[in-house]
């Protein structure tokens, strides 16, 4: 699973690296990050029709928008149900009703500089401490997981109340490769730049998307890091440097 990361670079870097034609206002605002956590404000790519200024549509564009972290179905009840949903595993995303009309219609591509996991203890050293592990690229470049995303509509509101609407993301997950593996049996599937023009485009269908989460998963490098990551109100760079393992 992937239940905490960091995403600390800047809206401009973003912007290049996925060629991005605009970045939302509250990507602006949204500070960086080394922790975060479910249900926080997260950055992620998409393509959706521009809105013009006569409340129509455009063409589709590529953008950078935020999102809370934690899929809310349309159908749900409430958004509580979205701290629940912070990953989507990939084998039944064709099947399962929370996430099924999401994975045809509304795919992106969430940018982290690495995310987190955490491996059990030793039990012959005794110890009873789980080892965290940063995950990230061995050059550095941000990760491009895998996400869904999801338009959920609070009934307590009013028509014309900016709150109205909540946007919310998962990351879909995928079986561990490589040295993944030892520390956790699932990890985000991250993918490649030549997949996602396929994965954002919404003419590309469920089963079509499918095939694109196949794809090999890209190589990446773990560094033993401090407990100090455990609690969701510790944030900055040293969470991210390199401890004894």
């Amino acid at each position: 699973m992937c239940g905490r990361y960091a995403s600390f670079r800047g809206a401009q870097d973003l912007a290049d690296e996925f060629a991005l034609a605009s970045v939302a206002d509250d990507v602006r605002l949204l500070a960086p990050s080394w922790n975060v956590a479910p249900t926080d404000p997260v950055r992620m790519v998409v393509e959706r029709p521009e809105r013009l200024e006569d409340g129509s549509h455009g063409a589709i564009e590529r953008t950078l928008r935020t999102a809370r972290w934690g899929l809310v179905p349309s159908w749900a009840k409430d958004p509580g149900i979205g701290s629940r949903m912070i990953n989507a595993r990939a084998e039944t995303l064709l099947t399962k009703p929370a996430f099924k009309r999401a994975f045809a219609l509304r795919r992106a591509l969430l940018p982290a500089d690495g995310y987190y996991e955490w491996q059990p203890p030793d039990s012959a050293s005794g110890s009873t401490t789980k080892q965290p592990y940063f995950i990230h690229a061995p050059d550095g470049s941000p990760l491009a997981m895998a996400g869904l995303y999801e338009f959920w509509k609070n009934p307590t509101k009013a028509e014309d109340d900016p709150e109205r609407w909540l946007v919310s993301a998962t990351v879909i997950t995928t079986t561990a490769v490589d040295e993944m593996g030892h520390v956790h049996d699932r990890q985000p599937v991250i993918l490649r730049p030549d997949r996602w023009d396929a994965w954002l485009d919404p003419a590309v269908d469920a089963e079509q998307a499918a095939t694109l989460l196949d794809s090999p998963l890209p190589r990446l490098e773990l560094t033993p890091v401090s407990t100090a990551v455990n609690k969701v109100g510790n944030d900055g760079p040293e969470l991210i440097r390199p401890v004894a393992d």
